[in-house]
């Protein structure tokens, strides 16, 4: 399989509509609190949002909603893989991605069998806290090393300027967040990005 290598992250439909219609070819839809009923709303609008523009989209977490709305993306984090129904996802048909910050997250995530590994933090990040120190583009490196041929996505603190490093050292895709939404100007971000990531494309 193979992955755009602009990931784009965020919380909401409302970003989708701003920014797909960019370009945008991958997309994470992660919203971490909202009660069931809106976050449902959430991903319908974001899934007809994608399938109008040729993005796709991946839900975070919430994968029995994913399954319930006929996404077929799904990331989930070390603590949600713990508890999601790993059969049944593969059943609906979904395709998966999963996060790892250290060896052992990235053994667990293997004997998964993902579609694609996500390695983070590469740099430090204001995302969220984290216990892992940033991983540095040598662990990119082991990681690519480890998973291959299995499609690696950095993630952690990227913006246009550190591309060509993420890549050279062998992810597949670039993960951004903050670098974008919290931009003075996230479509002109947005576009930066998408013309940056075309020779990897």
């Amino acid at each position: 399989m193979k992955l755009d290598p602009f990931y784009l992250i965020v919380d909401s439909a409302a970003w989708i509509e701003r920014l797909v219609p960019l370009g945008v070819r991958l997309v994470q839809l992660r919203i971490k609190d909202m009660d069931e009923g809106r976050l449902r709303a959430e991903i319908r609008e974001a899934k007809a949002l994608c399938a109008r523009h040729n993005c796709q989209l991946i839900v975070n977490d919430h994968w029995r909603l994913a399954i319930e709305e006929r996404c077929d993306f799904v990331h989930l984090g070390q603590e949600d893989m713990q508890t999601a129904n790993l059969p049944e996802i593969r059943a609906a048909g979904i395709r998966l991605g999963l996060s790892t910050h250290d060896h052992d997250e990235l053994e667990t995530a293997m004997a998964a069998r993902p579609d694609y590994v996500a390695l983070g933090p590469v740099y430090p990040t204001i995302l969220k806290k984290m216990k892992w120190a940033p991983q540095g583009l040598d662990r990119v490196r082991a990681w690519k090393d480890a998973v291959a041929p299995v499609p690696l996505v950095a993630i952690g603190g990227l913006n246009p300027e550190r591309l060509d490093g993420v890549f050279e050292a062998g992810a597949d895709s670039a993960a951004v967040v903050t670098d974008i939404t919290l931009n003075p100007d996230p479509e002109a971000r947005t576009r930066e990005w998408i013309k940056k990531t075309g020779q990897w494309r």
